[in-house]
């Protein structure tokens, strides 16, 4: 990887005076109070960096799909959480070309995925600082531990990008862990004739000879696993809902057909997950449905999740329960992974029960009763200790995480859980949350009910739990 400064050829010992002090200017020698390069994540503890949260992200990139090649300026503003003679971003693979901190040069240098940043002054604790990263190269598409691919994913007619766990360090740099958010301004400059869909509200298309450029704003706070970037040739629909929520859809034109009925049904899919879960989190809505080979697996991006290919309404719900829980309240760590998955997995057993199919009664009680055939792995580890980063997506984060929830709702009855389910979504509303968070405010909301079995036995427990 390139380095900040060019070191010439000189006499030996002059040359070892300079690499001294290139290496304490670039940060070998880091002096002071350099931040974190990671934050001990218990899955992944390089990803993310210690000293600072990002206030916003503005990148500006630009894609040409012939060559495959990305270049971007990334501009984050964020605040200092200490006195920093240094700190990190996370970005894997690609070239730097200047890193600026508040309009002047700095010194940086690259290991693996940290770019380490080293500004002229110290930054001291409190203080906002505005680091920002020239850049480009071909960028990559990752494999996650569970076999997944992740990153930058080449499509057809251009490329998508996804970013769950770590993947958004392939595009731009950043401080990758999902305990650090940020609105977002994303502009994609992309060939005449395709389209370049983001997370947030379109705020301005502009036409040029060659090419066109789409400026994307997302006002919330958005975890950068869920930031995302759709290039290619896409059916674009602009509707609103019934309260007048824009929906933005953009369809693969191969998906169009097969998407147009279950499209259809997502103001619906709204209306109703606001009625369970309370006031919808973002100000627009909407998908981006790509082709089966794009990518293999549905994503909550934020605003617009992404499907491979036409969507049915169960997954339709899974994603769209996702706005609630784990893109407005977002996990601490990845430990925490099944206050997503689980929550969404509960909003299909919900749909499904006001919508003719089985109740969440039965749907749990079959999964007691025959979950080794239908998920071998049902069993193999609690839902809250998920036992490696391979087994983050494994069945018991989803569906025994589930479980969990209905436990509590046969405990605390019907209408005390659909509380929860609202007051734990408003409580935590564009922040993180984690376990022991949600623990603790479930016993809050239910003063004088013994959990401690739900939580011993469901949530953390080894193996099968006896019958209930």
């Amino acid at each position: 990887m390139p380095v900040s400064r060019f070191v010439p050829v000189v006499p030996a010992v002059a040359l070892s005076t300079s690499l001294a002090l290139a290496l304490t200017a670039c940060g070998g020698g880091v002096q002071g109070t350099p931040g974190g390069a990671g934050l001990r994540d218990p899955y992944f503890p390089k990803a993310g960096n210690g000293g600072y949260d990002v206030t916003h992200y503005a990148l500006d990139l630009a894609y040409d799909p012939a060559r495959r090649r990305l270049t971007g300026t990334a501009a984050l503003t964020a605040r200092a959480t200490q006195d920093l003679s240094a700190f990190d971003l996370d970005l894997k693979g690609l070239d730097v070309t200047e890193v600026e901190v508040d309009g002047k040069q700095a010194h940086w240098n690259r290991a693996g995925q940290e770019l380490t940043v080293r500004p002229h002054g110290e930054l001291r604790e409190g203080g906002t600082f505005r680091v920002t990263v020239r850049y480009g190269g071909t960028p990559e598409t990752l494999t996650d531990p569970d076999g997944s691919r992740e990153g930058w994913l080449p499509t057809a007619d251009g490329a998508l990008a996804l970013g769950e766990p770590v993947g958004s360090a392939a595009w731009f740099p950043g401080n990758h862990h999902p305990s650090d958010k940020a609105p977002y301004d994303i502009t994609v400059t992309v060939p005449r004739g395709l389209t370049a869909v983001s997370n947030g509200e379109l705020v301005r298309r502009r036409a040029g000879k060659d090419r066109t450029t789409f400026v994307w704003h997302t006002g919330e706070p958005m975890a950068s696993y869920l930031a995302t970037v759709a290039i290619g040739r896409y059916d674009v629909s602009r509707t609103t809902a019934r309260d007048g929520l824009p929906v933005y859809t953009a369809v693969d034109p191969t998906q169009t057909r097969a998407s147009r009925a279950v499209l259809a049904r997502l103001p619906e899919v709204v209306a109703w997950a606001q009625d369970t879960f309370g006031p919808y989190p973002f100000t627009s809505t909407g998908a981006i449905v790509e082709r089966d080979g794009d990518v293999g697996y549905a994503l909550e991006t934020q605003n617009r999740p992404v499907f491979p290919g036409a969507p049915d309404v169960p997954l339709l719900v899974h994603e769209l329960a996702h706005q609630w829980y784990g893109d407005s309240v977002t996990p601490r760590t990845w430990r925490d992974i099944w206050l997503n998955e689980g929550f969404a997995t509960y909003a299909e057993w919900l749909w499904a029960e006001e919508h003719g199919g089985d109740s969440a009664q039965r749907t749990f009680e079959r999964l007691y009763a025959q979950g080794e055939d239908l998920y071998p792995d049902l069993w193999a580890f609690p839902p809250a200790r998920p036992d490696s980063a391979e087994h983050l997506s494994g069945d018991p984060v989803y569906q025994r995480g589930a479980m969990v929830l209905h436990k509590l709702r046969q405990r605390l009855g019907d209408d005390a859980f659909r509380t929860l389910l609202r007051g734990w979504a408003g409580a935590h509303r564009h922040g993180t949350a984690d376990t022991a968070d949600f623990t603790a405010y479930v016993e809050r909301q239910a003063p004088g009910t013994d959990l401690s079995d739900v939580w011993r036995e469901w949530l953390y427990g080894d193996g099968k739990p006896g019958r209930p």
